[in-house]
């Protein structure tokens, strides 16, 4: 049985049993006595005692493992005998023994004697044997990359240990963690210090002291600066790019308004639309629009190639301020204008036209827009402002800027209200612009006709010429709306919803809105649809159900009876506001 001892070598606890004990004891004194005259020799035992922790930590196989003399002498074997290294005896049977005992694997740690921010890279640089220039180059890139090389250095330095030990420098080189390199190591360390100290000026030093503030708040700011120095480049980038493409579309545009004048003028007038009416001749338009937007873009371009690069040399103060002068020209010219084109539009004129409908109490009126083929091939087709010219060969402006309504009303014959509106300076220069909108509808029998279009002959842009076209019914009119009605329908859909699954619908004036008679009840979303006009099990598709006379009926079968009479009988679903409904009515009786 033999003793143990508990021992700390180099700040680790470890148990050891007695002869074991007294071997390293004997080992660590010739290690002493051979380090009499070196200079550093504490600083070297200390380096030692934890490179001799470190190899019995490794050979540590739970915490209750004791280290036997087996332990030791491996522990000596790598550290090896301290009658091999004399100081200054760097024999080849030296470098034999070290090399017979090193593995040659290296550990990665930070080397903070040749850092430049912490370390990192030179680390790197050691653990791979590259120069640590190419290091940081890769990390440069990485940063342009995306930003990553910034993070994965923050990871890097968080991650990986600093050498701080002699044993430790060691290992980050590379060389053999033993007693001759340990003192070599230390000793080269400690020599340069003492030339350091013996060329060192003291005045030199004294200044030195002096600004280490200083320089500690340099190197701080050095580093932010470098950071914030790969995103200004990062930005000034981005800049730049967006800046160029913005400028080169400005001057295309320009370009363009600037002779526009050599265009056509119903290509100008139909292709080109700007902010401002045509009263500002488009060669005026755009050079204000190049001086106002191209300027700043001008700008904004030489800051972003003054972040990417460095020492560019200005543009001089003169261009500078000559530029700013003539953007502030441009932005009061420009100010002046929409202050002007405002004002043109600042009072809204109306001519109105109201006309009653001749309808009878059995009638169904009937709503439809139709197109002129002279100006277009589709009623689907629609234009908000189009020059060209009409049968007499006269420039025309043509619109689809046409809206229409129903309304309920208290009167007891229906009529419409046709609205031209227009915007001027004035009441009356208003009122004149929408004399001018040239508007057509006609009424035939019990059928609306109304044009999807309206035409002016006076050549102007505006936004503000419409048509508005309402429709007053009194309760119980009975209606019938095109599918054409859909693309120029803006009535409150709470009152009246077009339905617009078929064009067959039929609806009725009620008192708080307007209902549909025949359609599907799945389409009653508004709770427009009223199901007590019919029978539930009545087919409610188009076939079945027909006009005749005003009247809404639902056809039958006929029938023909035994003397060779055919009778059609024909149920009616809607006949007026004072006629019941659902009568059944037989006609046509005729014999084959």
């Amino acid at each position: 049985m033999n003793k143990t001892v508990n021992i700390n070598i180099g700040g680790l606890f470890f148990h050891i049993d007695e002869d074991a004990y007294q071997k390293l004891s004997r080992y660590f004194d010739a290690i002493k006595r051979s380090l009499n005259n070196a200079s550093g020799k504490d600083e070297i035992m200390k380096d030692i005692e934890m490179r001799v922790a470190e190899l019995f930590t490794d050979r540590q196989k739970s915490d209750k493992h004791v280290i036997n003399n087996k332990d030791v002498d491996e522990v000596v074997a790598i550290m090896g005998q301290p009658e091999d290294y004399r100081i200054d005896d760097d024999s080849s049977e030296t470098e034999n023994f070290a090399s017979h005992n090193f593995s040659g694997r290296k550990k990665l740690y930070r080397d903070r004697n040749r850092a430049t921010i912490g370390g990192v890279c030179t680390g790197l640089g050691h653990y791979f044997g590259v120069d640590a220039v190419w290091i940081k180059i890769i990390f440069i890139l990485l940063i342009w990359a995306g930003g990553t090389g910034i993070l994965a250095y923050i990871i890097l330095w968080i991650a990986t240990p600093e050498a701080i030990t002699t044993s430790e420098k060691l290992e980050m080189t590379g060389e053999p963690v033993t007693i001759s390199n340990i003192e070599k190591k230390v000793r080269e360390e400690f020599e340069t210090v003492s030339n350091k100290i013996k060329n060192v000026d003291y005045d030199k030093m004294g200044n030195q002291i002096r600004s280490t503030t200083v320089n500690a708040g340099n190197k701080a700011g050095s580093v932010l600066g470098t950071i914030f120095g790969a995103f200004a480049k990062v930005i000034g980038a981005i800049i730049v790019m967006l800046s160029s493409i913005m400028l080169l579309g400005i001057c295309i545009a320009s370009v363009i308004l600037l002779f526009s004048s050599s265009l056509p003028n119903q290509y100008v007038f139909n292709h080109i639309h700007t902010a401002i009416d045509f009263v500002t001749p488009l060669w005026i338009q755009g050079l204000l629009f190049f001086f106002v937007f191209g300027i700043p873009m001008f700008f904004l371009l030489i800051l972003g190639l003054k972040l990417l690069v460095k020492n560019m040399r200005s543009i001089g103060a003169i261009v500078k301020y000559c530029l700013l002068a003539v953007w502030i020209i441009a932005i009061g010219i420009l100010i002046t204008i929409l202050i002007n084109e405002t004002s043109r539009n600042a009072f809204d004129g109306k001519i109105s036209n109201k006309q009653t409908i001749a309808l009878t109490a059995t009638d169904t009126l009937k709503i439809k827009f139709k197109f002129n083929d002279y100006y277009s091939k589709n009623i689907n087709d629609r234009e908000d402002f189009f020059l060209t010219h009409d049968e007499k060969n006269q420039e025309v402006v043509y619109s689809n800027n046409v809206h229409f309504e129903i309304i309920r009303t208290d009167e007891k014959v229906p009529y419409i209200q046709i609205e031209k509106l227009a915007q001027g300076k004035s009441n009356a220069d208003a009122k004149n612009k929408a004399e001018k909108i040239s508007y057509n509808y006609s009424i035939v029998g019990n059928e609306i006709i109304l044009d999807n279009y309206f035409l002016n002959h006076e050549i102007s842009k505006s936004l503000f010429q419409r048509v508005e076209i309402y429709l007053y019914l009194p309760k119980g009119t009975l209606l019938k709306p095109d599918a054409s009605v859909r693309d120029y329908d803006e009535s409150d859909d709470s009152y009246f919803n077009l339905h617009y699954s078929s064009d067959n619908y039929t609806y009725k004036v009620d008192d708080s809105k307007i209902k549909c008679l025949n359609c599907p009840a799945n389409e009653d979303e508004y709770n427009d649809v009223d199901t007590n006009s019919y029978n539930e099990d009545i087919d409610q598709s188009d076939a079945d159900l027909i006009e005749e006379n005003g009247k809404i009926i639902k056809r039958s079968t006929s029938v023909t009876n035994n003397q060779g009479q055919t009778t059609i009988k024909k149920e009616i679903i809607i006949n007026s506001a004072e006629a019941p409904a659902k009568e059944t009515k037989v006609t046509n009786s005729k014999t084959r």
